[in-house]
């Protein structure tokens, strides 16, 4: 698999896993951060080890102008973009009766803004054949007391990906969202003690919570050239949990 891909969030966590899969499968990488240079440094060097390309590139993509600059050195670095993978998000929970103005600000900035912008910058730049794909989470459907907000914010990037497929298709850009369950990142073992891990396990039809390389499998058929009939698809990715 040839091409550019730009991975946002991709240091840790799942976009860590996408970036190095994508690296993997023969595909130049540019390795978002906003943080961590060393965790970055350590995917793009995962991803030359394997032969591939690959850069890091710092952003804090829930700045607008700091999001464009981003696709600017991309383009910069390797001449063009075929593949967006929009991976940046955050998670509060809580009541909505207990929800603060703040709150609000911080997950719609960062999840649904965000991906607002990187879809409108992927849309005028993306070479024409290329693909977009969005990381999601399950919650925007589960409707599970204190999701109301983040589910929401999550929820209107999918509604971004099915517009923006229907508007793209003519150029031959695939736009496709990717919803996952519960997956074991370090964020997740951090606020999660190893009891109520198992017990979403036990709740999981597949009788597990999600690696990150399972999501970053269905992301990479997703930026691949096997996935050309598939587009303005939200795909729940929850081992048959929702």
């Amino acid at each position: 698999m040839n091409g550019v891909a730009l991975v946002t969030g991709s240091s840790r966590g799942i976009g860590r896993a996408i970036a190095e899969r994508l690296g993997a499968d023969g595909m130049s990488v540019v390795v978002n951060y906003r943080s961590d240079r060393a965790a970055a440094d350590e995917v793009v060097a995962k991803v030359e080890a394997a032969g591939g390309q690959a850069v890091a590139a710092r952003a804090d993509v829930t700045d607008p102008a700091q999001l464009r600059a981003l696709f600017d050195a991309a383009e910069q670095h390797f001449g063009g973009l075929d593949v967006l993978v929009n991976n940046v998000g955050t998670a509060r929970f809580s009541p909505i009766a207990e929800a603060s103005d703040d709150d609000f600000d911080v997950l719609f900035g960062t999840n649904a803004r965000s991906t607002f912008v990187a879809l409108r910058e992927a849309a005028n730049r993306l070479r024409d054949g290329g693909r977009i794909v969005v990381i999601s989470s399950g919650v925007a459907t589960n409707n599970r007391p204190g999701t109301g907000l983040y589910g929401a914010a999550k929820a209107a990037g999918d509604q971004l990906v099915r517009v923006l497929a229907k508007e793209l298709g003519p150029r031959r850009i695939t736009v496709n969202s990717v919803r996952p369950g519960a997956t074991r990142t370090d964020a997740l073992v951090a606020l999660q003690p190893e009891p109520v891990l198992e017990r979403i396990a036990s709740e999981t039809p597949l009788g597990r919570i999600a690696e990150t390389s399972d999501i970053a499998d269905i992301a990479a058929f997703l930026a691949s050239g096997d996935s050309r009939w598939v587009t303005g698809q939200v795909i729940n990715a929850g081992g048959g949990n929702f």
